[in-house]
């Protein structure tokens, strides 16, 4: 298969996921049912974003050449895949990546997100029967020659044990921050609350850490961040909730709360479900450069950062763990 065939049924993949169909309805209500994270709005929002950021022609071919990508992978090599299962279809790029590139790929699926990719390829292959080769899911992954892992900190560990002799990229924790300034709109606070809870605030792109400046105003955040009241509807998240702002009260913990979500002073970028730490800073060039040094951050939203509103919007090169992934693929 040429660079140009891969490309076509990956467009041809993102038009079958936008166009209503029976058979990929009644995949999203079975993921759905599943996990109870992965509501049927979550799910249409990755979609979405996988159609539109990722599988389109022009991108697609600009992403390619770019990398120098051959017409044909003269010596494709078996790449495994373990992918994560916090927001839906998290672990599409890899594959993307992987397929892309003319190489083989072998999936671990996170038992959280197993239903909806393993029928998109099923959908790939009953256009192109070679894809049944090129495209294979396994519990346990042996004999590849180079792996592309995704978990925690502590399953990190054993990535490496396992993982570490071959040709690797291990990815870790890591979530995302905002720089908030006191002069930001009721827009892009907004904007800014979307950066927080979209998905439940479960994607390493999800902001979980606020820096502000001395005397900041929360009101207004804390008044746009209503409009995900709705959220409490979800048992889960309504769970965490509940839980989080008890440990606040029995500790006698400062916090703040519109009905929805709990802002609480903490040093550390990690917050909980439900929750956002907040952190007061004096000077945003030494903050900015602290940031940049820091592994645990995926993104930063804010001015002079990444806009209010796109951290759950990234593009074709927006690498998780800031390592490029297509470079790794075409030098193995």
């Amino acid at each position: 298969m040429t660079v140009q065939q891969r490309i076509d049924l990956l467009v041809r993949l993102g038009h079958y996921m936008q166009q209503p169909s029976d058979a990929w309805e009644l995949v999203k209500e079975r993921a759905s049912r599943e996990n109870a994270w992965f509501t049927p709005e979550f799910i249409n929002l990755a979609v979405n974003q996988l159609c539109t950021a990722f599988l389109q022609q022009d991108k697609l071919t600009a992403w390619a050449a770019a990398y120098g990508v051959p017409v044909q992978q003269a010596h494709p090599k078996k790449v495994g895949i373990v992918m994560a299962g916090n927001i839906p279809l998290v672990g599409f790029h890899d594959l993307l990546a992987v397929f892309i590139t003319g190489h083989y790929a072998v999936i671990k699926p996170s038992s959280k997100d197993d239903i909806l990719l393993k029928h998109l390829v099923q959908q790939l292959a009953s256009w192109d029967h070679s894809i049944s080769e090129s495209i294979q899911f396994a519990d346990l992954l042996k004999g590849c020659d180079a792996y592309i892992a995704t978990g925690s900190n502590n399953t990190g560990r054993y990535f490496d044990y396992y993982f570490g002799r071959f040709p690797h990229i291990i990815r870790r924790n890591r979530t995302s921050v905002a720089v908030l300034d006191g002069l930001e709109t009721q827009n892009e606070l907004s904007l800014l609350a979307d950066d927080i809870q979209l998905y439940f605030g479960l994607g390493c792109r999800n902001v979980t850490k606020l820096y502000v400046p001395k005397d900041y105003d929360f009101l207004p955040l804390l008044d746009a961040l209503k409009k995900y009241d709705y959220l409490l509807e979800n048992h889960k998240y309504k769970h965490n909730y509940d839980y989080h702002l008890a440990l606040l009260l029995m500790n006698s913990k400062y916090y703040m709360n519109n009905g929805n979500l709990v802002l609480t002073e903490h040093q550390a970028p990690f917050s909980p479900v439900s929750q956002v730490h907040f952190e007061y800073y004096t000077n945003r060039e030494t903050l900015a450069a602290t940031l940049h040094g820091n592994t645990d951050i995926q993104c930063v939203t804010g001015h002079h950062f990444i806009p209010f509103g796109q951290a759950q919007h990234p593009s074709l090169t927006d690498y998780a763990d800031g390592v490029d992934t297509m470079a790794f693929l075409v030098e193995i």
